[in-house]
């Protein structure tokens, strides 16, 4: 949006010409029912926010290019049930975010406190929509906002809720995720968080560069590890790999690096596009990042994946000591900015921040 503010208020009916929020109910396949907020920010990027899936964000694109991964399934239709063993992964649709939690991320497991599948139950919850707001541009009002509480809880047992509100404002190209989670029960609640950010082609391609800072460790071991070893080139897009079919994949959990304001950078830069996105977050809300890579031909995606633990599982965080125990009433904040940088002076100052001006090199 160029000129100053009354130069293009004054020509246009409405803000819907620029950008805002569009809700809608989807009316076909797997997805059908389900609710979405359609969010345009007026500067290139525009993208779908999942309602009746914990207000996760699916599709993402800036300009013409697609930043996110869709899975095979895409977007599917809720469902109360608990997920058991694997059954998360029948709803998978990937998306720029897929939440994880809010009680336990990781792989299944059991003991005696009780069954848990793969990243819990909190993506196949719907939202109850608070407040939208819209931008009004005549008013001098650029900022927008959609506001819902998911509430993942069982009778008698864990109640927990996660109040999100996406934001942004019209001529960024910018979306804001502010989370308070809150122990709404009468006893102590287990609380693991992770956001399961999910990058695609094209912004994600063969010698795209992957930033993040801070020491690390490889899921799979270092026998094991064909990508997370060290003097190998982990941070640059792969091609897509036969022996990442199927199951294939690898990933690192990253004690990530802070600035001096506490906020940890990570993201992705694609020279040949000449954009790179810049995922924000603060350390002492979520100390862990997860650098997921599955470079399988046709399920093709990188995750970046800020969290309150790696994919650990509550069992293990028991063990080490790391397990959250949010007390009845106690709530916690969390947020994430995603930035979408198109300047060649931002995206140098992001590549310092993220390590990638060295690897680029």
């Amino acid at each position: 949006m160029g000129g100053g503010v009354t130069d293009w208020t004054e020509k246009i009916s409405n803000p819907i010409q620029v950008g805002g929020i569009e809700t809608a109910v989807l009316d076909n396949g797997t997805g059908r029912g389900t609710r979405v907020a359609w969010i345009n920010t007026g500067a290139g990027l525009r993208y779908k926010v999942v309602i009746d899936r914990g207000m996760d964000i699916a599709d993402a694109h800036f300009n013409a290019h697609g930043l996110a991964w869709i899975s095979h399934v895409g977007i599917t239709a809720p469902t109360l049930r608990p997920y058991r063993g694997i059954e998360w992964l029948h709803a998978f649709g990937g998306g720029l975010l897929t939440t994880c939690g809010l009680d336990h991320v990781g792989g299944p497991e059991a003991d005696s406190y009780g069954e848990r599948g793969l990243h819990s139950q909190y993506s196949g919850i719907p939202a109850t929509v608070e407040s939208i707001i819209q931008p009004d541009p005549a008013a001098g009002r650029l900022d927008m906002q959609i506001t819902g509480v998911v509430k993942q809880s069982q009778p008698l047992g864990t109640q927990l809720t996660l109040r999100r509100t996406i934001s942004g404002k019209l001529g960024e190209a910018v979306l804001r995720i502010d989370d308070v989670v809150t122990n709404e029960g009468n006893t102590p609640a287990p609380h693991m968080l992770l956001y399961h950010m999910n990058l695609g082609w094209p912004l994600v391609d063969e010698g795209v560069d992957i930033g993040w800072q801070g020491p690390w460790t490889s899921r799979e071991g270092n026998e094991k590890a064909k990508i997370f070893k060290e003097g190998l080139p982990f941070k640059k897009g792969k091609k897509p790999l036969e022996d990442h079919i199927g199951g294939g994949e690898e990933a690192a959990f990253v004690d990530i690096a802070k600035d001096a304001d506490g906020l940890c950078h990570c993201g992705v830069h694609n020279p040949r596009l000449g954009i790179a996105l810049d995922i924000a977050f603060e350390k002492k809300q979520l100390p862990w990042m997860t650098n997921w890579q599955h470079w399988g031909p046709g399920e093709y995606v990188l995750g970046l994946e800020p969290g309150t633990h790696p994919p650990i599982g509550q069992a293990q965080a028991r063990r080490d000591g790391s397990l959250i125990m949010l007390q009845p009433n106690e709530r916690r904040h969390y947020g994430i900015t995603v930035r979408v940088l198109n300047n060649s002076d931002h995206i140098a100052t992001f590549l310092k921040k993220t390590g990638m001006a060295a690897n680029s090199k």
